[in-house]
C-alpha cells in the first residue's frame, strides 16, 4: 500500500511539536534558573520536582539526664542575680550558667530581668517567659526567688563575669571566694566562643545545663498564641506543599555588618546574603511554591532578589495578627520580635541558618530535642552530584551538639 509522503511530514511534524512542548513543560517546572546560575537540573531530584526536599521529622527525643537534686538544708542565705540579655540565643546559656553558679554555692537564684540592647530597654521575665513553669522545673535543683529581697541592693552586690559553659572549677577558683565575703553576687556572662558542641567526657554540671536549657524557658502563653497563629497562618499558604514551610534566619542588618551582602556566588563563609540563600534552596530542589519565613522583621528591598526565586516569602509584618503588631512588632523593643524569631525558627519544617552564631547553635539544639532536624547549611559543594544530606548541620550528621547530651 503507497504511504503518501504528506502524511509522514505531517507525522514528523505533530512528533516534534510534542516534543517541543515537553520540553517547555519541563523547563517552566525546573522554574527557568538565572542563565548565570550554577544550579544543575541534575541535582534536582525526582521527589523534588514534586513536592521539594522535604525529610519526615524523626519525632521528639526523650530526656536523657537525670534531673539534680538539692537538699534544702544545703541552701546558704546568699543571692545570685543576673539579667538576660541580648536575645533569646543567649537566655538559653546565661540561664544555665546562672543555676550551676546558684548550685554550686547553695545560693537563692532571684528570677532576672530582660534587657534589650537600647538604654532603658527593659522587661520583667514574665513579660515573655511562663515565670510558674520556670520555678516548677527547676524545684529542687536550686531555690528560686520570684524577686530580690528588699535588702539585697546595689552596695551589698558584688559583679561577676562568668564564661559560657562555666565549669566547677572556675567557680570554686573565681567566683565563690567573691561570694563567701560578699554573701550577694550579680552574674554577667561572656562568650569567649560560640560552643555548643558536646564535650568528649561528661561533666557534673551537663545534668543541671540538661534541665535549665531545655527545660525552663517557656513562652507566657499571650506570646505563645502569637507564635502559634504564624505558624499556622504559614501552613495555611503552603498547601502546595501539604503546609510545610522553611524558615530562614536572614536579617538585613547583621548581614550589612557582616560584609555578606554577595553577588550571588555561593561560597564557602559564615553568612549568605538573600540571592545566595534563594539559589541555595533551588539547588538543593525546593520549587517556587516553597513558603519561607525570615527572621527580617520588614521587609527590605535587597530581599527582592529572594522574593523573584520565592515568591511566597515572608517575614513578621506580613503574618502576625493585626491586633498584636503594636504591642510585639511596632514597638521601640525588639526582645520581643527576638524571641518570636527563636521560636519560628525552632517550630518551621525547615530551618536555614544564613548567619552562622548562637541563634544558629541554639536553635539546633532545641530543635534536635523535638526530632526537627532538617537544619540545613548554606556551603559551596563542587559538582553536581551533591546531595541534600551534603547540606545537614554537623550538629545533626556528626550528632556533635550538646542536645545529644541530653536526648536519647
Amino acid at each position: 500500500m503507497a504511504v503518501d509522503p504528506r502524511q509522514i511530514v505531517a507525522g514528523v511534524l505533530t512528533v516534534t511539536m510534542f516534543v517541543m512542548l515537553g520540553n517547555m513543560i519541563m523547563r517552566d517546572h525546573l522554574y527557568s534558573l538565572p542563565v548565570d546560575s550554577d544550579i544543575s537540573i541534575h541535582s534536582i531530584s525526582k521527589q523534588s520536582l514534586e513536592t521539594g526536599p522535604w525529610i519526615k521529622d524523626s519525632g521528639s527525643l526523650k530526656p536523657c539526664w537525670t534531673k539534680p537534686v538539692l537538699q534544702e538544708d544545703e541552701q546558704s542565705q546568699g543571692f545570685v542575680t543576673f539579667s538576660l540579655t541580648n536575645g533569646p540565643e543567649y537566655h538559653v546559656s546565661q540561664i544555665a550558667d546562672a543555676v550551676i553558679v546558684a548550685r554550686y554555692l547553695r545560693a537563692t537564684l532571684v528570677i532576672p530581668d530582660i534587657r534589650g540592647s537600647e538604654p532603658g530597654d527593659k522587661r520583667n521575665f514574665e513579660d515573655i517567659y511562663d515565670v510558674e513553669h520556670f520555678v516548677r522545673n527547676l524545684n529542687g535543683v536550686v531555690k528560686v526567688a520570684k524577686t530580690r529581697p528588699a535588702e539585697v541592693s546595689a552596695r551589698n552586690i558584688a559583679a561577676v563575669k562568668v564564661p559560657n559553659r562555666v565549669s566547677e572549677d572556675y567557680i570554686a577558683e573565681n567566683i565563690e571566694p567573691v561570694f563567701t565575703s560578699k554573701g550577694n553576687i550579680r552574674l554577667a556572662t561572656y562568650f569567649p566562643s560560640v560552643n555548643m558542641k558536646k564535650m568528649k567526657d561528661k561533666s557534673n554540671t551537663d545534668s543541671i545545663a540538661c534541665t535549665t536549657m531545655y527545660g525552663t524557658l517557656e513562652l507566657q502563653p499571650e506570646v505563645n498564641e502569637v507564635v502559634e497563629s504564624m505558624v499556622e497562618r504559614l501552613r495555611t499558604l503552603s498547601a502546595k506543599s501539604k503546609g510545610q514551610f522553611i524558615a530562614v534566619d536572614l536579617r538585613v542588618d547583621i548581614l550589612e555588618k557582616k560584609s555578606c551582602q554577595g553577588d550571588g556566588a555561593l561560597k564557602s563563609k559564615s553568612c549568605y546574603g538573600p540571592e545566595e540563600i534563594g539559589m541555595f534552596l533551588r539547588k538543593v530542589g525546593f520549587n517556587k511554591d516553597t513558603t519561607l519565613y525570615l527572621t527580617q522583621s520588614r521587609w527590605d528591598s535587597s530581599l527582592n532578589a529572594l522574593k523573584d526565586l520565592f515568591p511566597k516569602t515572608y517575614t513578621k509584618e506580613n503574618i502576625m495578627p493585626i491586633d498584636k503588631k503594636a504591642k510585639f512588632l511596632d514597638s521601640e523593643s525588639s526582645e520581643v520580635e527576638k524571641v518570636i524569631d527563636f521560636y519560628m525558627c525552632s517550630e518551621s519544617d525547615v530551618f536555614v541558618p544564613a548567619i552562622s552564631g548562637l541563634f544558629y547553635a541554639n536553635v539546633a539544639g532545641k530543635r534536635i530535642g523535638s526530632g526537627k532536624t532538617q537544619i540545613l547549611v548554606p556551603a559551596d559543594i563542587p559538582g553536581a552530584s551533591a546531595t541534600l544530606t551534603d547540606y545537614i548541620s554537623h550538629y545533626v550528621s556528626k550528632k556533635n551538639h550538646f542536645a545529644y547530651s541530653c536526648f536519647c
